[in-house]
């Protein structure tokens, strides 16, 4: 189990694309890696196609997209005829690779498996994993869905909003916050450092404890901001 804040695992892994080694296949980029339990399932066929509608979204943001099932190429490549079909597109080449997992050595590597998700084989399936990687490898963000429930996409763009956002500058980002909402001045930054920082746009909300720690800035969108 790949835990917050560690190096991600470089592997070597056949896809419908060809053998990829996930570091250099990352290269300077974010990646987002996200595994299913089975191809030709109802819940991972809409999860693959909200994926493929989301490629625009993800390429602005920098961000590789790679997915995961505990299937094989050719089973993979049946497949995507499906996916694309559901998403109601037409490509030749399909956006994002998907892993090979028949093993399920990776799954198990990953900490991926859904003890209570068999195959027909009795084989353990994977879980819904979402794990997105920065460009220096490391973990951002892990979820784990059960297999039942399917992923919200918009919650993971919102995510990777949210982490470059804060990576850039000194601020956090509150409950529901969406792209374009206020933010919170971070803990870690002085009363002094957050006048000089935002001078008139800092607002503090007053508290019962008299603590001034709610401090609430517009979104950061310039050089003047920066936590650099």
């Amino acid at each position: 189990m790949v835990l917050l804040g560690e190096q991600f695992p470089n592997f070597e892994a056949q896809t419908n694309i060809g053998m990829i080694n996930f570091h250099e296949w990352i290269g300077n980029s974010w990646a987002i890696l996200f595994s299913h339990p089975n191809d030709f399932t109802p819940v991972c066929t809409t999860e693959l196609a909200r994926a493929v509608k989301l490629m625009p979204e993800f390429q602005r943001l920098g961000v590789k997209v790679i997915a995961l099932s505990c299937n094989s190429v050719d089973s993979h490549v049946e497949w995507i005829k499906d996916i694309k079909s559901y998403a109601d597109v037409t490509m030749d080449d399909f956006p994002y690779p998907i892993i090979e997992d028949v093993s399920r050595i990776l799954s198990t590597k990953l900490g991926m498996l859904d003890p209570d998700e068999l195959s027909k084989e009795g084989l353990p399936m994977s879980a819904r994993a979402v794990f997105i990687i920065d460009q220096n490898k490391k973990m951002r963000l892990s979820i784990i869905y059960p297999a039942t429930t399917g992923r919200n996409f918009d919650e993971i763009i919102r995510v990777i909003e949210s982490l470059q956002l804060t990576d850039k500058y000194k601020v956090a980002t509150p409950v529901d916050w969406k792209k374009g909402d206020e933010v919170m001045v971070q803990p870690t930054v002085t009363d002094n450092q957050a006048k000089k920082l935002y001078a008139d746009k800092l607002k503090i909300i007053p508290v019962p404890s008299g603590k001034q720690y709610m401090r609430i800035v517009p979104q950061p969108e310039d050089s003047s901001m920066s936590a650099n």
